[in-house]
């Protein structure tokens, strides 16, 4: 048996560094563990914390193809962030210029949820905690 604990990190690929490196720091609020240039990929991989317990490694890659994601393809659907009110949440991100999709209630638990994109498109969640 493999006995896993838990989710220790998603990897995302961006188009732009600076602009996505802004995104997930200064408008999501996660903390940078570690910034890696390596000169042999021409890449940045930039390491952030989100709950002390998980990461996400955010890379750069030159000309990376785009990700299809409508109508929805296979793989990866979305990443979900378990917040405690998604109301707030979903406000402050309108305030910085976010644009996020009606709240929802998950039939299944009855929890609110609602999905936003990051700088390159990649579908975002806020899920009731």
């Amino acid at each position: 048996m493999l006995n896993i604990k838990q989710i220790h990190h998603v990897a995302i690929i961006c188009s732009d560094y600076q602009k996505s490196k802004a995104f997930y720091t200064q408008i999501l609020g996660f903390d940078v563990i570690a910034e890696t240039y390596r000169a042999e990929r021409d890449s940045y991989k930039l390491d952030l914390a989100v709950d002390g317990h998980s990461q996400i490694e955010l890379f750069s890659f030159p000309n990376p193809p785009k990700r299809p994601s409508r109508p929805e393809a296979q793989g990866l659907r979305h990443l979900a962030f378990k917040v405690d009110d998604v109301a707030k949440a979903k406000g402050w991100l309108e305030q910085q210029g976010i644009l996020v999709e009606q709240i929802r209630i998950d039939e299944l638990t009855g929890k609110a949820f609602t999905f936003f994109q990051d700088p390159d498109g990649l579908p975002l969640e806020l899920y009731q905690g």
